[in-house]
C-alpha cells in the first residue's frame, strides 16, 4: 500500500495497558479518557475496543454525541461539562454524566426541568483552573442535592503535579480536598494516570479521604502505552505503545561535504554521506520544532534528522556506506524508539506529538 505517513494504531496493547492501571489500582473503577481524538489514537475504535473500562470522559458534548451515534453505549463523562442551558436536556436525554466546575451550571441545574442524570462536582484543590475553592462545598452540595436535575451526586478533583513524584503538591491537594469527601456516601475520583501508577496514597484514596462509594481513577495518556513521568518511558512502567507513526523513505541519494539542506540552507553536510527523504512533515503532525539530531528509527538504527522539517518532507543523514532503500519504512516514535524519548528534541511532551498526528491519510488499525 502507498502511504506517506501514518499512525499505525495497536488496539490489542489497549487492552494490555488497562490492565496493568487495574493491576496499579485494583479497587478502583476505570474512567477511560478518550477526548482529543484519543489523544490521537481514533476515539470511536479505541472506545469500541476498550470494552473492559468502565466509564468513558470527554471534554465536550460534541465527543460524546459522535460516541453515542457510533454505538457506544457506556457511561461517558463531559470534563468540561455543558455550556448552556439548551445543551442541558441534551446531554441527560444521552445519559451523559456531567462535570460542574462553575456557579453557572449550577444554576442551570437548578433551572432544570424533566429528568436528570449523574453530575460530578469539581473543586479545584489548587490546579486553579477548573472547579470550586473546597471551602465553596458547604454551601454547594446542598444546593445540587436538591436539583431536581440532580439524580446522582459524585465529586472529583485534578492534580497539577502527580507527574512529579518528589512534589509536596500532591499531598497538599489531598489534605485540601479531605474537608469535602470526609463522610460523603457517593463517589469521587482524584486520580490521572500519574496519580495512579506513582502515588500509593492516591490510591488508597477511600480511607484517606473518608469518602463512601466508588473510587475513580480517570488515566489518559497512560492507556496508550506513554508514561507521565519524565524519567520513565511507557515500556519502562510495563505499558506497550499502541501509537507507531511511521513513514516511507522516498528518495536517497549522495550528499557532499559542504552541501546544503532543506529550506533556508539550515544544515550544512561536514560530510560526504547519503541523503534520506522521509514522506513526513508538520502537515502529518511531525513538528517543525524538530531539531536537527532528533533520532529516526530506519532499519534497525538511529539516523539523524538533518535541516528544517517541511510540510511534507524530512531529510535525515543515513551514512556514507548506507544501504537503505526507497520504499523502506521509518519509524518517527513507537516501536524501539519511544515517543518520550524523542520528545525533548522538539521540546514538546509525548500528550502533544500524538495529538498533533493528522491522520492525512488512513491510519491502519490493528489488533
Amino acid at each position: 500500500m502507498t502511504f506517506g505517513a501514518r499512525a499505525l494504531i495497536r488496539l490489542g496493547a489497549l487492552e494490555h495497558n488497562l490492565e496493568v492501571l487495574r493491576s496499579a489500582a485494583p479497587d478502583a473503577r476505570i474512567m477511560a479518557v478518550i477526548k482529543a481524538n484519543a489523544y490521537g489514537h481514533g476515539m470511536v475504535a479505541v472506545a469500541q475496543h476498550l470494552e473492559a473500562a468502565d466509564a468513558f470522559a470527554v471534554a465536550r458534548l460534541p465527543e460524546a454525541q459522535l460516541l453515542r451515534q457510533s454505538g457506544i453505549d457506556k457511561p461517558i463523562v463531559l470534563l468540561a461539562g455543558i455550556a448552556t442551558d439548551e445543551e442541558l436536556p441534551i446531554a441527560f436525554s444521552e445519559n451523559f454524566e456531567l462535570v460542574v466546575h462553575d456557579i453557572e451550571q449550577v444554576k442551570m441545574l437548578e433551572r432544570a426541568k424533566g429528568n436528570g442524570g449523574t453530575v460530578w462536582l469539581k473543586f479545584d484543590t489548587g490546579m486553579n483552573r477548573l472547579g470550586f475553592p473546597p471551602e465553596a462545598a458547604p454551601q454547594l452540595l446542598p444546593r445540587l442535592e436538591a436539583a431536581g436535575a440532580v439524580r446522582e451526586l459524585r465529586l472529583m478533583t485534578h492534580f497539577a503535579s502527580a507527574d512529579e513524584l518528589d512534589n509536596v503538591a500532591t499531598e497538599s491537594q489531598l489534605e485540601a480536598f479531605k474537608p469535602v469527601t470526609r463522610d460523603f456516601p457517593g463517589a469521587v475520583s482524584i486520580a490521572n494516570s500519574p496519580a495512579s501508577l506513582g502515588w500509593p496514597q492516591v490510591i488508597d484514596a477511600r480511607a484517606h479521604l473518608g469518602f463512601g462509594g466508588d473510587f475513580w481513577i480517570r488515566p489518559g495518556i497512560a492507556l496508550y502505552g506513554i508514561s507521565p513521568f519524565a524519567d520513565r518511558t511507557g515500556t519502562e512502567l510495563g505499558l506497550k505503545p499502541v501509537m507507531q507513526f511511521e513513514a516511507r523513505l522516498i528518495a536517497v541519494k549522495p550528499l557532499s561535504a559542504g552541501a546544503r539542506v532543506g529550506y533556508k540552507g539550515a544544515y550544512i553536510s561536514d560530510k560526504d554521506t547519503t541523503l534520506g527523504i522521509v514522506a513526513a512533515g508538520y502537515g502529518d503532525g511531525y513538528t517543525r520544532h524538530f531539531r536537527c539530531g532528533t533520532p529516526v528509527l530506519l532499519n534497525g538504527r538511529r539516523v539523524p534528522l538533518i535541516g528544517i522539517v517541511s510540510m511534507d518532507m524530512v531529510a535525515v543523514d543515513l551514512g556514507e556506506a548506507a544501504t537503505d532503500q526507497v520504499g523502506d519504512i521509518a519509524t518517527l516514535w513507537g516501536d524501539d524508539l519511544p515517543v518520550e524519548e524523542v520528545a525533548p528534541w522538539a521540546d514538546a511532551i509525548p500528550y502533544e506529538l500524538v495529538c498533533g498526528v493528522m491522520n492525512r491519510e488512513d491510519s491502519e488499525i490493528v489488533p
